[in-house]
């Protein structure tokens, strides 16, 4: 498993702290959680943008397929 180490302002140390801690989970795990949305998200806008770029030059890469 790999660490990492994030840096925070105090002030947004202790604002991560009240979340996690109203969730009722740790600091780490919120951070986890946060980062692993954070990828889904992109990974899916991505995917969007790819789909739609695939369908508006749909005849250009089928032409370039054959």
């Amino acid at each position: 498993m790999i660490e990492m180490t994030i840096r925070l302002a105090d002030d947004e140390w202790r604002a991560v702290a009240d979340l996690a801690d109203a969730q009722g989970i740790s600091v780490e795990d919120l951070a986890q959680d946060a980062l692993l949305r954070q990828v889904t998200h992109e990974q899916t806008l991505a995917r969007h943008h790819a789909e739609r770029l695939a369908a508006r030059h749909a005849n250009l890469l089928r032409r370039l397929g054959e």
